[in-house]
């Protein structure tokens, strides 16, 4: 198969990563990705085991979460179709920080940790973009814990809302049930359904049965951010 044709070639271009990377480069961590697939609940990459490498969702969804022991599950993110997933156990240390599981059938590109760590040795533009997703990932994790430690569910609920949506319409996959949505909040169905309601009977959203539409924005962005 010609260079040009690997499927892998155009999805990894796109990636923030790997998009300074020259032709021949580019299409040798391609030829050395591995292609898998997963049905819905299987785990991708299991917290606490020895990295195997970058992933890079081709299409589906997935989920990252860390659990307690009493089975609660905390959802760090959600994660389509282009993002990359387990940045910070290939880069940052040798085991999975976090569990990553698939929402639906999903197909992933492995790059083996080893392949990345030698692209950083020979192209600084790829380390400098490693730099800045980590430093991403890290204020992304300050505001999840800012959220769960002094913003009601309410205001994290319309913040969510807001970061999701590309319009204002918010598609509702099938797998995001109040359940995904009460663990990636950190509280339970109960009361991300009343908070639901809030808003709704506030103006700001409607819920329909496939998708989320918000009315107003600027007084969701309020109610995200009371301060505002």
């Amino acid at each position: 198969m010609p260079d040009s044709d690997h499927p892998a070639v155009t999805l990894l271009s796109s990636i923030a990563y790997l998009e300074s990377l020259d032709r021949v480069t580019l299409q040798s961590v391609a030829r050395s990705a591995t292609q898998r697939s997963y049905e819905a609940d299987q785990i991708v990459f299991l917290e606490g085991e020895a990295s195997s490498g970058l992933g890079v969702v081709q299409s589906g969804w997935l989920k990252a979460v860390k659990s307690a022991p009493d089975g609660r599950e905390q959802i760090l993110n959600f994660l389509g179709p282009g993002e990359v997933i387990n940045a910070v156990g290939v880069f940052a240390s040798d085991a999975n920080p976090a569990t990553v599981i698939a929402l639906e059938r999903s197909t992933l590109w492995i790059i083996r940790r080893e392949t990345m760590l030698g692209l950083l040795d020979t192209h600084p533009g790829l380390a400098r973009a490693v730099i800045q997703d980590l430093a991403g990932r890290v204020l992304h994790l300050i505001q999840l814990v800012e959220d769960l430690s002094i913003r009601s569910v309410e205001a994290r609920l319309a913040r969510l809302l807001l970061e999701q949506a590309r319009t204002d319409i918010l598609p509702r996959q099938r797998w995001a049930t109040q359940a995904e949505m009460a663990a990636r909040l950190g509280t339970v169905p109960d009361v991300i359904n009343r908070a639901l309601r809030a808003l709704a009977q506030d103006g700001l959203i409607t819920v329909e049965r496939h998708q989320i539409r918000i009315l107003d924005k600027a007084g969701l962005a309020r109610k995200a951010d009371p301060d505002l």
